[in-house]
């Protein structure tokens, strides 16, 4: 009987081991997830600013070349 307690005893420190060591590398992992999301996050943030600011240009430019053309045709007489 007392050999009985004390095997289910160390089994469950054993067990109780191993579950700590599991969650100390779930956390990690974890940790090291939510660090490629926030550098991916990042970036993607990055990009998006540079497709908008290229929209922008862009349309910068698209409504001087607009404008060029208004004038030139004015200034042809055409129209």
């Amino acid at each position: 009987m007392k050999n009985e307690l004390t095997a289910t005893i160390i089994e469950t420190h054993r067990d109780v081991k191993w579950i700590c060591r599991t969650l100390t590398e779930m956390k990690k992992t974890d940790e090291e997830f939510d660090d490629r999301i926030r550098t991916l996050e990042g970036w993607r943030a990055e990009t998006t600013g540079a497709e908008k600011r290229a929209r922008g240009i862009v349309a910068g430019l698209g409504g001087i070349v607009g404008a060029f053309a208004a004038w030139v045709v004015q200034w042809f007489g055409v129209g």
